[in-house]
């Protein structure tokens, strides 16, 4: 069976995604294609029959029996945890959380203020209001997110959402978890 390298370096060419396409939609026209990609009818007959000796083609129908088990060997991108988009965001910004999240983890710092604001009102939230954190904690908190703290700590400060003073850190804006 077709794995997923294979299949990748099959449908690089474009006459053959042309023909793929077109089994997808109905009947393989080969004049059709040879016009639209340029190249002879020849051509598009030899790559039909390399596409059905790769299994992809069956009885000049795309097979996606063969597609879907392709799909299925893809690696997964983990989605944010749903704890870490838990609270209250309004769906553009539980987007913006999805975008910058793998699992629990902060895939980067985006670089527009806006959706930065929207990552570290979340990052916040790991902090309790009203209760002083050394720096060296705040670090390991925002550590477990992602690897550049320091940044992120200088983001929260600079942003007005943790105040800073003697080393010590502690909330003063951001949101607040809803409580049950």
């Amino acid at each position: 069976m077709l794995d997923i390298s294979a299949f990748l370096r099959i449908t690089v060419d474009p006459v053959r995604l042309a023909i793929l396409g077109a089994a997808a939609v109905g009947e393989i026209d080969a004049a059709a294609i040879a016009g639209a990609t340029g190249v002879t009818q020849r051509r598009v007959q030899r790559e039909i029959g390399s596409l059905t000796q790769a299994g992809l083609l069956v009885s000049g129908r795309l097979d996606t029996a063969l597609l879907q088990h392709i799909a299925s060997q893809l690696p997964r991108v983990p989605e944010a945890d749903p704890e870490v988009i838990e609270g209250p965001w309004s769906p553009v910004e539980a987007r913006v959380l999805q975008a910058f999240f793998s699992s629990d983890r902060l895939v980067e710092i985006p670089a527009s203020q806006g959706k930065r604001r929207v990552v570290l009102e979340r990052l916040a939230m790991e902090f309790e209001p009203g209760l002083r954190y050394p720096e060296r904690e705040v670090n390991f908190t925002l550590a477990l997110f992602h690897a550049d703290f320091a940044a992120l700590r200088r983001y929260l400060v600079d942003e007005g959402i943790m105040t800073r003073a003697d080393g010590v850190y502690w909330r003063t804006g951001g949101r607040y978890r809803e409580q049950p």
